[in-house]
This record gives C-alpha cells, structure tokens and sequence, in this order.
C-alpha cells in the first residue's frame, strides 16, 4: 500500500495515483517515505554507479560534461564540482515561483522516481532529500525555463538548488523567502553533498509538467461533476426539457462520458421514479418543440471531457511512475545506458489535450449565461433583475464569462505543436511540456470563473419562476448557494459574490449537497 496510515505516503516508484500526490502537495502534514523493496531498488543502481568509478570506466553524466560537452572526461578530483556545477549553472528559470503546494507536488513525485531505482542517487542522499521534504523544506522554483526535452532541467535544478544550501526557500517564520542556508541550519539541516551522478539524478525528468498536469485532473474531475449540476439549474431556469436526456437515446451512441453526463442529468432534472419537478411540470405541455444545443446537447458536449480525462488520467498514472532518467541504471544487468526517457513529448500531449477538451465547458457555458441574459431567449427579464435600466444587472458578469471563454481560445492553441533546437543541436527536439502544463492550469481556472457566473446567473434566474419549485436535490443546492448570495434584487458591487462563487465551485461543496439524495442508490451516488 502507498499509505502505511493517514500521513505517510509510502512511495515504490510503481504506484503513485493522481489523488496520491496531490494529497501529499496540499496537505503540508504528509510526509513521505520509500518501502524496504524501493531502497533496496535504490542501494543496488548506486553499487553500479560505485563499481563505475572504482574500475575508472568513462560514462556519460558520471564522470563526463552534459549535452554538447559529453566527449568532455572530468577528472576524479572535480566529480563533485561537476554535480555542483551542473545544478547551478541549470538553475536559470525566470518568472513567479511556483505556490509552495506545487513545489511539495513536485518534490515528492521527484522522490517516487528516485524510489524506481534507475538514478544512482545513494541511499544516504535519498535519506537527505526526503528529510528535508518531510521537514517542509520549500526551494523557489521559478514557473518558466523548461522546453520539457531533457527533463524539466531548470525547476528541477531550482528544487536541487536550494537542497545544497544555493538560492531560496521558503521560510516560515517570516513568511517569506530566505536565504537556503540560513532555512537549513532553522531546519537542523546539512546542505547536501552531491556525489558523482547524483545531481544528473535530481534535474532529469518530466516532474514539472506531470506535476502540475496532475493539479490540472483532480481540478477537472472535480470541475465536471459541478458544471453539469450548473447545467441543469440552468436548464430549468429556461424551462428547458430533459427528455433529450432519455437514456436510450444514449445508449444509441455509447460513449462513455456521453451516458455519465445524461444519467447525472436525469438524476437531477424531473424523473417520475427519483424527484419532481414543479417548473418541468407546468411546460410540459407547451409548443416548444426542442432546446437549444448548449442545453440539449449538453451530454454530448460534456461527455468528451469525461472521455479525454480518461484517457489523460491513463497516460499520466505511467509518467507518475516512469523513471525519467539519463543514463539509466540497471542494476540486474550491472549496466548504465544511455536513452531518452526524459523527453517530456507524452506530458506535454496530455497537458494540451486536457486543456482543448476542458475549455469547452466555457465555451458552452457562456452561451448558456447568454441564453439566461436574453429576454428574446429566456423569457426572463432582460439582465436578470427588475426594473431594468437603472439597474443593470448580470449584464457584465457575462461579459467577464465571455472574456474569459476567449482568453481560452488562444490559450488552447497547442504549445506542444511546436519545438525548437537547444543544446547546440544536441537537443534538436523538445515538447514545450511546461508551458503546456502552466497554461492547461490557467484555462482550468477561467472554467471555474464561467461557471462560477453561470450558477449566480441560473439561481438568480429560478427565482422569476417562484413560487413554482425544481426537484428536491436542485432545490439544495439552490438553498446552499442562498446561505451565501441573497436575492439580486438590485445593483451591488458584483465581483464579491463572482469570488465566493467561484470558491464554490473549487471547493466542490456544490458536489456534497448533492450526495445525501442519492445515498441509497449506488448507481446514481457514484456519479457525484
């Protein structure tokens, strides 16, 4: 098991989950260590590294220069000044620092690949940097500087660099930066001393972009589930149908995500065998033949997210235990062999894949707030407030939905797409992986911030339908979000309740409201 109890992560380097490292990054009481089969895994790729260098053999990122200089033979005297070296000459990232969660995120799952035992680090190294993790030691990596090539060299080199008593790390006690050494010696901490291979073995891998690729699912996981509840107060709100929801419309075209999203949807709109609807009951009859596609489309629209997640979630789960080394060690063959596992080319996909897939729920969002805005559409008052006029009500809450959805149609555009030679040619490949991560990331949180507008919007929109009521579990949730936005009645300065909103929709308590309906039907409870 990865967790011998509720605050030490046991990494192998083979088992790490998503969940798993996120825990371990936004809850600064974990702490990590390695099972007795991972140090051992460990101990016996040093003793390879060690018998290297008492037989005095020549071997790349040992004993020889880096990328363009690996015909260049160190001497045994400055092995040491060479992993030295190498971890500040690479350390030349640009741009904020990474918030402290994503540095610990980071930090541990470069932890779970040294576990694999295809680095050379040496045990009492390890023992090192584990410690320091465990003692919340917190280097400032600057967000920007990695191509995703040959590892995510420069965060990486940032992480190593405070690790030897170089740089920044966060300290506590003044809640800020300090100087590395002085947060060592607070810490009851040696700064490390690197042996051959053993700096090459903290900087080569894709832990950068998978790090903050991993943020990016548990977000959209979280993030899927609420925009479909939002979709359906929306829906009733513009008393919309939920007939297109019929599951054997769906079974018809069997997509996975497709039949998630229209049996969650059918869950919460008006069904004769769970919860009526007072709002459905009194349209049923009317001469509206069908809805508009951003409402009844919505299962279609969206299921590919849920599919993509899939698919991303499977790719990412590999890079979570990948050793991402170069060279590597094998220890059962007693060889060191040099390859290109560090090319960030898979993370990088994922990143842009995850981002196209997830913008479209922004996308279809806003024209949804749109539908909600337009009395000509809605049947509502124009804006979602009376006396219209003097007050102006969700006018320009949709305009911020509208820019943010898109800021999100540039930034979608794949920055894995392209490459450029670094290196001196020697890397004449590279992903663009972190820049992929960084913006998947930014495009998660302009979703959260349509979404956020569009529950005010569609909870503002139910109370025009009074004293008419939507089923029990919508009703909740509108009940829950009342706790924290009264009735917009008239203008008031808007951007507080668009913050809290969107706090709502991060902290998923949208999801927990929903829950206690469906306790007694597993089929249904597992949806949410």
């Amino acid at each position: 098991k990865k967790q011998s109890n509720m605050s030490t992560f046991m990494l192998d380097g083979n088992s790490l989950t998503c969940e798993d490292l996120y825990n371990i990054g936004y809850n600064i009481k974990n702490t990590v260590d390695l099972t007795e089969e991972a140090w051992e895994s460990v101990s016996n790729a040093r003793q390879v590294v060690d018998d290297v260098l008492a037989k005095k053999k020549i071997v790349y990122g040992i004993n020889t220069g880096f990328g363009k200089f690996s015909n260049v033979v160190i001497p045994e005297d400055k092995l040491h000044q060479l992993q030295d070296n190498l971890i500040k000459s690479h350390a030349a990232g640009v741009g904020v620092p990474l918030s402290n969660e994503r540095t610990r995120m980071l930090f541990a799952l470069r932890i779970n690949i040294l576990a694999k035992g295809y680095s050379g680090i040496s045990v009492e190294t390890l023992k090192q940097v584990i410690d320091a993790f465990n003692k919340q030691i917190i280097p400032k990596i600057p967000c920007k500087g990695t191509v995703g090539a040959s590892g995510d060299l420069a965060p990486l080199a940032h992480l190593a660099l405070g690790l030897i008593g170089e740089g920044e790390i966060w300290d506590e006690e003044i809640e800020d930066w300090n100087d590395a050494k002085v947060v060592l010696e607070k810490k009851e901490l040696e700064p490390l001393y690197l042996l051959p291979k053993e700096g090459l073995a903290l900087i080569n891998g894709t832990q950068f972009i998978t790090s903050l690729l991993t943020e990016s699912i548990i977000k959209t996981k979280q993030l899927l589930k609420t925009v479909d509840i939002v979709g359906a107060l929306t829906l009733e709100a513009l008393q919309g149908t939920p007939h297109a929801f019929k599951e054997c419309i769906h079974k018809a075209r069997p997509h996975n995500g497709q039949n998630v999203v229209a049996k969650r949807l059918r869950s919460l709109l008006h069904n004769d065998e769970l919860y009526q609807s007072e709002i459905f009951l009194s349209h049923v009859n009317c001469a509206k033949v069908q809805d508009a596609y951003t409402l009844r489309c919505m299962p279609q629209i969206h299921g590919v997210a849920h599919d993509t997640l899939l698919f991303v979630e499977n790719i990412v789960i590999n890079e979570l235990n990948s050793a991402t080394d170069n060279p590597m060690i094998f220890s059962d063959t007693n060889s060191i062999i040099s390859g290109g596992n560090f090319h960030g080319e898979y993370p990088a996909k994922m990143a842009d894949f995850l981002a196209i897939a997830v913008s479209e729920l922004a996308t279809v969002s806003e024209r949804r707030i749109e539908r909600l805005m337009n009395p000509c559409l809605s049947e509502l008052p124009a804006f979602l407030v009376q006396e219209g006029g003097i007050n102006s009500g969700f006018m320009i809450a949709h305009c911020t939905a509208a820019a943010l959805t898109s800021e999100n149609k540039v930034l979608v555009h794949p920055a894995s797409c392209d490459s450029i030679s670094t290196s001196a040619a020697k890397e004449d490949h590279v992903s663009m992986g972190g820049m992929a991560a960084r913006k998947c990331l930014t495009v998660i949180e302009n979703v959260e911030g349509c979404i956020a507008i569009e529950l005010l919007c569609a909870i503002q929109g139910l109370e025009f339908l009074k004293p008419l009521t939507t089923t029990e579990p919508l009703a909740a949730v509108y009940d829950h979000v009342r706790e924290i936005f009264p009735v917009y009645d008239k203008d008031r300065y808007v951007k507080p309740d668009i913050d809290a909103a969107i706090k709502l929709v991060q902290s998923g308590s949208i999801i927990d409201v929903i829950k206690p309906f469906f306790e007694d039907k597993e089929d249904i409870i597992e949806l949410f």
